[in-house]
């Protein structure tokens, strides 16, 4: 029988730690230790992947495609395994473990199979003047892509950045959070396995686990990039690790992402899209809808059925039965979503339902609660909750909303709900966002592989996702070559009398803004102006 573990055993990160205590946060049932990796671990890591990727990086895309597509039948085949696995160290519902986690991921390699090909092959560009030559832009692989990520979505944090780094000619080694390393040490030696049957060296994709230090260790080894999902206090200290070596960076730091429902919206299409922005993985998301911007004119009917809908939730362990919301992953979460809550009520906020910590006897659980006359000056609507957590705001106008949306650090996602698509379009265009959805939650835009997903501001820069994301694992190498050989030198020393005049003539002649100049351009190539 496991021992419960305390919430004070988990939330202790001891700095000299070998091993990390796993437990489901929605029963603090103990699921067993996960080794720490020493710095030692971490550079014996990342070299192990840079001599499997040397001989991955000349496969053809076939043998990558064929490698995805057993990935992802494992996906599928694997799926209640999977979920459960997932559940159990993350403490969310079933329901969102594989349509969060594994349909989201099935949809990423059916893209990737299907296009990764298309945006890495060799692309030809115009080579503008130089007509006996031609130009292309070619995407090599970096090397070790570093993925440093949270604990929100276990299974799919993983396989998101795996996937389009083995499909550029990558190796990746991984750093999860402590908080699910259970889940993770499993997920990865699964994945390792498919790549092994497949006939290629499972050192493509690892894991180094730990807390604190272990990131810090892999963010400053010998990768070649890195990919950090996370808070923008780590995010900061990523930058700077990074610094130390001038590696690129893709960080996506989480958001305050504006959910705006005008007057006209339909209020049940409204109301349930608001659920699933603010409620889905009980609220930790970074594409959560944490502001709800109600106009003036439907606020008090959207108030009431918003509080109608979450007022039926069931909170639970759903490998009891089917519950709504689970717990929160960690028990320093749940402090900062009671902390902030209460500092909301204290300065105004009035609470509509939920407002607390709930099942406290047996998980680490937070009420699903709506906080009604929030003001944009409150902390609450300034910083990140990353719980279940609605905030409703009032806006007058489209000019309010926003100026309401765009006056916070974050610009990850966010939403428009109007049944005047053109309207909803023109607000959705003015707002300081890396990703908008018109009549949906904004969360929606995953599914669309081939959009980018990335914010702007304090959410961070680089994209992950499509063309953009994939590419961002490659080196862009810029490449000249003959279209017509000519074999003759192009004379540039030593310099003549006449170079100055010559190329000051073809300067006028070809962007010359008027016909007298161009004349003129063309006279001193031929030598017959005066210089």
């Amino acid at each position: 029988m496991s021992i419960p573990i305390s919430m004070e055993e988990r939330a202790s990160r001891p700095e000299q730690a070998t091993l990390i205590p796993c437990a489901d946060p929605a029963t603090r049932e103990a699921l067993g230790e996960v080794r720490v990796a020493s710095p030692e671990d971490v550079d014996a890591a990342v070299a192990r992947a840079r001599v499997a990727q040397k001989a991955w990086r000349w496969t053809s895309f076939e043998e990558r495609r064929e490698v995805l597509r057993r990935l992802l039948a494992y996906t599928v085949d694997y799926k209640d395994e999977i979920c459960l696995t997932v559940q159990r160290d993350s403490g969310k519902t079933r329901e969102n473990a594989l349509m969060g986690e594994i349909w989201p991921t099935c949809e990423k390699f059916r893209w990737m199979i299907k296009n990764g090909e298309k945006y890495l092959r060799p692309e030809p560009v115009s080579s503008g003047l130089l007509l006996h030559k031609k130009a292309r832009l070619e995407y090599h692989p970096l090397g070790v892509i570093a993925a440093i990520i949270p604990w929100n979505y276990p299974f799919q944090n993983i396989v998101n950045p795996v996937i389009p780094a083995l499909m550029s000619g990558n190796a990746i080694v991984l750093k999860p959070s402590e908080w699910v390393a259970w889940s993770s040490a499993r997920i990865v030696d699964a994945l390792r396995e498919v790549i092994r049957e497949a006939g290629h060296d499972p050192d493509l994709i690892q894991a180094v686990q730990g807390y604190g230090p272990t990131g810090t260790a892999l963010a400053r080894a010998a990768v070649d990039s890195i990919l950090f999902i996370g808070s923008l206090h780590n995010g900061r200290r990523v930058v700077e690790a990074s610094a130390e070596r001038v590696i690129p960076l893709v960080l996506e730091l989480g958001g305050k992402d504006a959910f705006i429902v005008c007057e006209d919206a339909d209020l049940e299409q409204s109301a349930h899209a608001s659920l699933a922005g603010c409620y889905i993985n009980c609220g930790q998301n970074c594409v959560a809808s944490e502001r709800i911007l109600v106009y003036e004119g439907i606020y008090e009917a959207f108030e009431a059925r918003a509080a109608e809908l979450v007022g039926a939730f069931r909170q639970g362990s759903s490998r009891e039965g089917p519950v709504d919301v689970g717990a929160i992953v960690t028990p320093l979460q749940l402090e900062v979503i009671e902390k902030a809550v209460d500092g909301a009520i204290a300065a105004g906020a009035r609470v509509v339902t939920g407002g607390k910590r709930a099942l406290s006897e047996i998980g680490d659980y937070f009420e699903p609660t709506i906080l009604a006359d929030v003001t944009p000056e409150m902390e609450i609507a300034q910083q990140e909750v990353f719980g279940p957590v609605m905030l409703l705001m009032r806006v007058r106008d489209d000019a309010h909303a926003i100026e309401v949306a765009n006056g916070v650090s974050y610009g990850l996602s966010s939403s428009v709900f109007s049944k005047d698509r053109a309207r909803a379009r023109e607000i959705a265009s003015k707002l300081e966002a890396g990703m908008s959805a018109i009549n949906e939650f904004g969360g929606i835009t995953y599914m669309a592989q081939g959009l980018t997903f990335g914010g702007v501001k304090a959410s961070g820069y680089g994209r992950m996702n499509g063309r953009e994301g994939l590419r961002s694992m490659c080196n862009i190498k810029a490449v000249v070559d003959d279209r017509f050989p000519m074999h003759r030198a192009n004379r540039v020393f030593p310099v003549a009398a006449k170079d100055y005049g010559v190329f000051s003539g073809v300067i006028e002649l070809i962007y010359g803004k008027s016909l007298a100049q161009r004349w003129r351009g063309f006279l001193r190539l031929l030598g017959r102006h005066p210089q």
